[in-house]
Formats: C-alpha cells, sequence, structure tokens
C-alpha cells in the first residue's frame, strides 16, 4: 500500500442521542446567537449551519461581511469536529484558512463543514460556505481547519460564571 494510500474508514458508532452535548455547545455561542445562526444538520462528522441575511451582517457593498462568512465556516468546522468527540470534552480550533472565491450576495449563508481527519487529539475539518438566491446555492468560500479536542474539560464546565 502506497503512503499516500487512504484507507477505508470504520463507520462510526455515534447516535442522535450522543450529540446533544454539540447542540448544548452551539446554543450556548455568544456569537452565533448574535448572527442568528442556525444549527440546521448534524450528523457524525458533518455540521450544518445556516445565516439569514441581515443588513447588519453586510459590508459597504451589501454583501455579506467576511467575517459572518469566516465565523460560520469555523463553527461548521469545529462542530463537525465535535460531533466525533466525547461529551466530556471541549473543542478549539487552533487553525484555519478561508478563501473567499465569490462575492456573498444573497438571501443566506450556509456553511457545510466535515471532519476530513479525525485524530485522538487533532481532527483535520473543511468547510465550504454557500450563498444562497432562491433554490440556487453557489460557492462563495473555502476553509480548511485544525481543531483540538481538550478531553476531560466539558465546555458547559468551562463557561466562565461572569
Amino acid at each position: 500500500m502506497s503512503k499516500h494510500t487512504v484507507k477505508a474508514r470504520k463507520p462510526l458508532a455515534i447516535n442522535a442521542a450522543s450529540l446533544e452535548h454539540v447542540r448544548e455547545s452551539f446554543a450556548r455561542q455568544g456569537l452565533m446567537k448574535h448572527l442568528g445562526a442556525e444549527l440546521v444538520a448534524l450528523h457524525p462528522g458533518e455540521c450544518e449551519i445556516r445565516v439569514a441575511h441581515l443588513q447588519e451582517l453586510t459590508q459597504q457593498h451589501g454583501y455579506f461581511h467576511a467575517g459572518v462568512t469566516a465565523s460560520i465556516a469555523d463553527s461548521a468546522s469545529g462542530y463537525a469536529a465535535y460531533s466525533m468527540m466525547p461529551a466530556d470534552s471541549s473543542v478549539l480550533t487552533v487553525e484555519y484558512k478561508i478563501n473567499l472565491v465569490a462575492p456573498a450576495k444573497g438571501e443566506a449563508l450556509i456553511a457545510r463543514g466535515r471532519v476530513l481527519r479525525a485524530g485522538k487529539t487533532l481532527k483535520i475539518c473543511a468547510a465550504d460556505v454557500f450563498i444562497v438566491n432562491g433554490t440556487e446555492e453557489i460557492l462563495c468560500a473555502i476553509s480548511l481547519s485544525t481543531i483540538m479536542a481538550l478531553a476531560g474539560l466539558s465546555d458547559s464546565q468551562r463557561r466562565s460564571t461572569k
């Protein structure tokens, strides 16, 4: 086998109930609340986040601001990774890169994050962000992320009480 050959993955033994820690964590995200973001799909190793167009989320040309695009790409990747971690862990982005490939002008943004490679501590993830116009989706950004698992440190325990 070549060193570049990818081995087939074993199916993940994760059920919908075991993803509840991901939904609860997303609900605690202040920035996602501020943006009006919704967690619209969640599966082991995959996450989809949607943001509706609001004037307050645009830049000077009326497009979604790149900060909104990058934020939902980061969260979609992070929560895709978190869906593959135990509930008593937490998640932290340690690096990401984003390419903006088309103007984000439309009714909504959708970020679809997925895990590309899952190690014990680090998960390599990608997210594609689409602008929605009617029934059409146009790719507007692509990101690549490294997400770290913080074993034994549930993010509900880490939340500041200030």
